[in-house]
């Protein structure tokens, strides 16, 4: 099962955080959480309160083991921009853009756990094939 947390209209550009949200892709939420304790960027502390959302969602819906979770998904999207103005000199005006972005954790169950059945598609293919007619095969009309 997946266990989600979203933050919505973070005050920080997607591509700041998207070098955390890399980080932790594919880790144990111990480890993850360890991994952005250390950074001293708000970045950083903002994507590891977005896993402990995650974390505590998964505590309270009763997950048997919550500490054996992974970081399934671990996405930055990009949220509507601000647009200000810095005025400059003789009348003119410079745009400012404020970024925004959205965080998206979930976590889920190891991939070789024992809950999901994994069902595995086996193809036959013939053992020859057959082979094509040779050039002076074909007709002689055609």
């Amino acid at each position: 099962m997946q266990y989600k947390a979203i933050h919505r209209f973070a005050d920080v550009g997607p591509r700041k955080l998207r070098l955390f949200a890399d980080l932790i892709r594919g880790k144990n939420v111990d480890e993850a959480l360890q991994l952005l304790r250390f950074y001293p960027n708000r970045g950083a502390r903002l994507v590891a309160a977005v896993v402990q959302s995650a974390y505590g969602n998964a505590d309270h819906l009763e997950h048997p083991d919550p500490d054996s979770l992974i970081v399934s998904e671990c996405r930055v999207d990009g949220a509507p921009t601000f647009k200000r103005i810095q005025p400059r000199a003789r009348g003119t005006a410079f745009g400012i853009l404020r970024r925004m972005s959205h965080i998206v954790v979930s976590l889920s169950d190891p991939a070789g756990s024992d809950d999901e059945v994994s069902e595995t598609v086996v193809t036959e293919t013939p053992a020859t094939t057959p082979a094509l007619p040779a050039a002076s095969e074909t007709p002689a009309g055609a």
